[in-house]
């Protein structure tokens, strides 16, 4: 029978603090159980002891072990409480910002509008919808690409799926894209996030007779994921989304985008490659699977029924649990918040709220990003695979930021390989 003990014990007879322990359990080292109470963390004493008489993992710099990748960075910092662009707070940043400004901060490493330290003139998230002017625009030639690349895929194909096609129509016209100074990485950043946004197609029909689109990434994103018109109310949300998911350090995808940058790969194609890399269940992909999720639930009685058909497949609750953040996503905290205040009425909400409480009731993780996005997707009625749009969308700026850093270093990202096959033969 397996010997549970408490982190208290594991972490003295391994030696080490207990934020080790945990740093462990978070890149795979040692595996851990709740208890049922969701709080205490049990380990086995069995695999305490085997890592005990191997040595503990050497430490590399940076707090890394053997095998990791370590790269420094000037963008984000993950602290326990909440992510940190260029030393600002990211879900202060997502309550006072427009997404536009954030961009830029993680681009340029300024604040618009912050003077002696205090934000003077940023655009806040009451404003968002009317921050569209300063570059942000995509030229008719570009969207018009971007339109045609995916105008004849099937009525069904999901935004991220069009988003896919539409990012290297957009580069086709672009004729400085291999243009890699500063400038140049900004103005085409600007333009290909609005091409993004601007060549999907009208979620309904009658949308595509409204009034021009409206300025602001956050309002014209609403625009085409929303078959009805995108309220102030739900802008604001949608903007403190996009700015929430803009960066996460070295996510899977945000890897292979610097990657591909640090070949000199244009930020079109440094775009694509954090694209193909999002789409995985495990990242921003497991927005979709959350969607689905709600959707199967009629109603919040039907919670239960929807969390155990979940595990009884064998499979985790999509968009449950994080790699970093084991007591709680802090960016699904506030998002989740936020909708609820602009939609408190909604039936998809007390969907969602039902669903947490029954996972929290089997001591399941709590949720993440990725389940917020599909809560606001389904609160405001948004088509299928809203919330991978907006994550793509959102971490756009991320990708590029970390281009840029790239572009500077010009030293190619290669790993090397530890052969582990058959000898000559």
């Amino acid at each position: 029978m397996t010997e549970w003990i408490g982190a208290a014990e594991a972490a003295e007879r391994l030696g080490i603090k207990p934020a080790s322990l945990y740093a462990y359990v978070s890149r795979g080292v040692l595996t851990r159980r709740r208890e049922p109470d969701g709080r205490a963390s049990m380990f086995d004493a069995e695999e305490i002891e085997e890592l005990a008489q191997r040595g503990r993992p050497r430490r590399l710099a940076g707090g890394a072990t053997p095998g990791e990748l370590v790269i420094e960075s000037a963008l984000t910092e993950i602290t326990s409480r909440t992510p940190r662009y260029r030393g600002y707070d990211a879900t202060d940043l997502a309550l006072r910002c427009s997404f536009e400004d954030v961009a830029m901060l993680l681009w340029t490493g300024t604040l618009p509008g912050v003077a002696g330290g205090e934000n003077a003139g940023a655009a806040g998230t009451d404003g968002a919808e009317a921050v569209g002017a300063c570059g942000w625009t995509a030229t008719p030639a570009a969207v018009a690409a971007g339109r045609a690349a995916q105008a004849a895929l099937p009525a069904e194909t999901l935004p991220l799926e069009r988003i896919q096609v539409i990012v290297p129509a957009l580069a086709a016209v672009d004729q400085f894209r291999l243009h890699l100074d500063w400038p140049a990485v900004v103005a085409a950043g600007k333009a290909l996030i609005a091409g993004m946004t601007e060549a999907l197609p009208a979620a309904a029909p009658e949308a595509a007779d409204r009034p021009r689109m409206p300025d602001g990434v956050a309002a014209r994103l609403a625009s085409r994921l929303c078959p009805a018109p995108a309220t102030t109310g739900l802008i604001r949300v949608v903007n403190a989304a996009l700015i929430l998911v803009a960066d996460h350090e070295l996510a899977a995808s945000t890897l292979a985008a610097r990657v591909a940058a640090s070949m000199r790969a244009d930020p079109y194609a440094v775009v694509s490659t954090g694209l193909g890399a999002m789409t995985g269940a495990l990242h921003g992909g497991a927005a979709l699977g959350a969607e689905l999720m709600l959707g199967s639930a009629g109603t919040a009685a039907d919670a239960p029924r929807v969390v155990g058909d979940v595990l009884r497949r064998g499979e985790k609750l999509p968009g449950f649990g994080h790699f970093v953040y084991r007591e709680g996503d802090p960016r699904a905290n506030l998002l989740l918040r936020l909708i609820a205040e602009y939609a408190p009425d909604s039936e998809r909400l007390a969907v969602a709220s039902a669903v947490t409480a029954e996972a929290r009731r089997r001591a399941l993780p709590d949720p993440n990003i990725e389940f917020a996005l599909a809560v606001l997707a389904a609160a405001a009625g948004m088509v299928r695979g809203a919330g991978e749009a907006m994550f793509a969308t959102g971490r756009t700026a991320g990708w590029l930021a970390h281009a840029l850093e790239e572009y500077e270093r010009n030293i190619p990202i290669r790993p090397r390989c530890v052969y582990t096959g058959p000898r000559e033969r």
